[in-house]
C-alpha cells in the first residue's frame, strides 16, 4: 500500500534532488498521465531557485499551492510589474498557501532551504505563451536574475 501514502522519506529525497538540480528545484508528480485534466505534484525548492513572474491565461488554470515544509514567499503583480501583495507562507502560519486565479501575475520564492509544497492546477502542461511572462522581469538564465531574485526576497523580509 506504499503508493497511497506520502511520507518523510519521499520529502527528504525530493529535497536532496532539488539541492543537486541545476534549477535548484525538483518535483514529484502525483498524477501519472501528462494529459491528465488535473496536475498535482510535490515540489521542493531552494532559496536560489528562480521562478519568473507569470500568469496563466487559460481560464481553467487557477493555481493552488499549500506549503508543507519551510517558508515560501509569494508575490502578486499588476501588469506593469508593481507588487500588489507579498506574503510569506509556512505550515501552521496564518498564511499557509494560496489559490491564484487565471490571469493574475505571480511568482514564488523559497525563503528557507528544504522548502516543500503541494501544487495543483489544471493539466495538461502547456509551454507558456510570451504574454504569460512578466516582461518586466528577467527570463530564467539571464544576467539580471540574481539581482531581481534578491529584490523579491527583500520584499518578503520582515
Amino acid at each position: 500500500m506504499s503508493g497511497f501514502f506520502l511520507d518523510a522519506t519521499l520529502i527528504e529525497s525530493l529535497i536532496d534532488k532539488a539541492r543537486a538540480a541545476p534549477r535548484r528545484r525538483s518535483h514529484h508528480n502525483l498524477h501519472t498521465d501528462p494529459a491528465a485534466p488535473a496536475h498535482r505534484m510535490l515540489v521542493a525548492m531552494e532559496p536560489d531557485s528562480y521562478v519568473r513572474p507569470h500568469r496563466h491565461l487559460d481560464p481553467a488554470k487557477a493555481e493552488t499551492i499549500i506549503v508543507l515544509r519551510g517558508r515560501l514567499g509569494t508575490l502578486i503583480f499588476d501588469a506593469a510589474g508593481q507588487v500588489l501583495d507579498a506574503r510569506v507562507m509556512a505550515p501552521g502560519a496564518a498564511v499557509f498557501g494560496y489559490d491564484v486565479p487565471p490571469g493574475v501575475f505571480h511568482c514564488i520564492v523559497a525563503l528557507e532551504s528544504g522548502t516543500v509544497f503541494v501544487e495543483a492546477k489544471a493539466g495538461p502542461y502547456a509551454v507558456p505563451l510570451e504574454a504569460e511572462w512578466g516582461g518586466w522581469a528577467p527570463a530564467e538564465g539571464e544576467a539580471g536574475v540574481p539581482a531581481y531574485l534578491a529584490l523579491l526576497q527583500g520584499r518578503l523580509a520582515g
